[in-house]
């Protein structure tokens, strides 16, 4: 859904050739496929942080580039969501994707195609595993190491069986071996979090110093990954863990929280050798707290703090940007005034649209699940909180289908409504989340601006606010 809050937000440049390297390592490539289904009528290609270009669909939902002068490596695709693929010169990649099922319906074909289908399925096993973790982390620590490797050692013989058939290039090989090396690297950071956790509620697990040898293998500043997201992704879990290291014993393990963002910040500016990913790092770390912070205070705190750290001036704009919106959302403030679209196709503005204590929450008909399943939810805290009013706010931008899916599914029109503009809406209230609420009092002042409607406390919240 989000497409401006926290983007990777980058400047278009030229992508040129040193004079020293010869044809074959400096040449082109193309990139071309069709989109079925499209979100939007063009396509994005970039590569270490700089778009390259946008690309037009035609009417037939395909497009064609040529990328002149390649730097061998990691570049990305996006069309809504985004995935990475390796190029190399003389490449002449075909891609097909589905944007209903994004990833699983992704497959390359011509030049070059093979790499990058070797690595989808990469991708996709390791999806497997993530779905299977919650069961993992009930392992012993020696067990849990034992199943993981196991893991990595499978994924190390498939590459081994694709080398016997295809030849690859040392920076290619490179890329794989990070892929996995970096999956089962933030598979042992989550388990080392889930332990932290445990500990606290004085279970006896103790974590043995030699499972924590995998950390001497991380590349604290690889300038070919740092866009790349299983290394990216494990440097987080990394300093997340190592951030809590710092506050054990004063405060719970929260990702979001003040202390642990300000801690995460400091030890990154100190670990991370490669300027641009320790801003990317931080960036995102100041980023994350500020889209969940609920203290103006401590959110100014923060974003000097990060400010000094980062020195990347645009990082500096959007993180400033960033946190005047959420400081505009904390308790007390009124919400912002953005306009609506009803179910009669007339403009009502928010404010008016509030008439007693409310629960906004935010859906789309991109997610049929989604939207069932939080309008369920929804149902279930009117029976229990008929005090409250339940707004719900549809984030696309079809009319017509967003009626339909109103009607069809019997949702009540008078609490259903369409932002007239959506772009606007979205810095304003800070739609970061579909699974985003906010609570208002009958005037329009924020009791809470940012809990999660399937989250165990918002009954607690909506029980606090009817007894002040």
């Amino acid at each position: 859904m989000i497409k401006k809050i926290l983007p990777v937000f980058i400047a278009i440049l030229l992508l040129s050739c040193d004079s020293s390297n010869n044809k074959e390592s400096c040449g082109s490539a193309w990139i071309g496929g069709e989109i079925v289904n499209p979100k939007t009528d063009f396509v994005i290609i970039s590569h270490n942080r700089n778009v390259i270009d946008t690309v037009p669909l035609d009417e037939k939902n395909f497009f064609k580039y040529q990328i002149a002068q390649v730097d061998p490596g990691i570049y990305f695709f996006q069309h809504f969501e985004y995935q990475a693929l390796y190029i190399e010169p003389g490449d002449s990649i075909m891609l097909r994707v589905n944007t209903i099922e994004f990833d699983e319906s992704l497959s390359y074909s011509g030049k070059g195609s093979a790499k990058n289908n070797f690595l989808m399925e990469l991708f996709l096993l390791n999806e497997q595993v993530d779905e299977e973790m919650p069961a993992y982390f009930n392992l012993e620590p020696l067990a849990f190491e034992h199943k993981i490797d196991s893991v990595k050692n499978d994924r190390f013989a498939l590459f081994n069986s694709f080398k016997e058939s295809q030849t690859v290039s040392k920076g290619y090989s490179e890329v794989v071996k990070a892929a996995i090396d970096y999956s089962i690297f933030s598979k042992k950071e989550l388990y080392i979090s889930a332990i932290s956790k445990k500990q606290l509620y004085d279970e006896s697990i103790e974590i043995p110093n030699s499972f924590y040898a995998f950390r001497n293998e991380i590349d604290l500043g690889s300038e070919s990954l740092r866009n790349y997201y299983p290394y990216f992704r494990c440097l987080e879990f990394y300093l997340d863990n190592l951030a809590f290291d710092r506050y054990k014993g004063l405060a719970p393990f929260e990702r979001t929280s003040f202390i642990h963002s300000l801690h995460k910040l400091h030890i990154t500016d100190s670990i991370i050798t490669n300027d641009s990913l320790k801003n990317s790092l931080l960036r995102n770390s100041a980023g994350r707290y500020l889209l969940n912070g609920d203290n103006a205070l401590e959110e100014a705190e923060l974003l000097a703090i990060f400010e000094q750290l980062n020195t990347n001036t645009e990082d500096h704009k959007e993180m400033r940007s960033l946190g005047e919106a959420t400081m505009k959302l904390a308790p007390g403030n009124t919400i912002p005034n953005v306009m609506l679209l009803t179910a009669n196709n007339t403009v009502k503005d928010l404010q008016t649209a509030i008439s007693k204590p409310t629960v906004i929450f935010f859906w789309s008909s991109l997610s049929i699940g989604h939207y069932r399943k939080i309008h369920t939810r929804v149902n279930e805290l009117r029976d229990k909180y008929p005090e409250f009013h339940f707004v719900g706010l549809n984030v696309d931008n079809h009319f017509k289908k967003w009626m339909r899916i109103v009607q069809t599914n019997g949702f009540n029109p008078q609490f259903e409504f369409q932002f007239e503009n959506f772009d606007d809406a979205e810095m304003k209230l800070l739609v970061n989340s579909v699974n985003k609420s906010m609570i208002v009092d009958g005037q329009g002042k924020i009791l809470d601006g940012n809990t999660n409607i399937f989250g165990l406390d918002i009954e607690q919240k909506l029980l606090g606010f009817l007894n002040q």
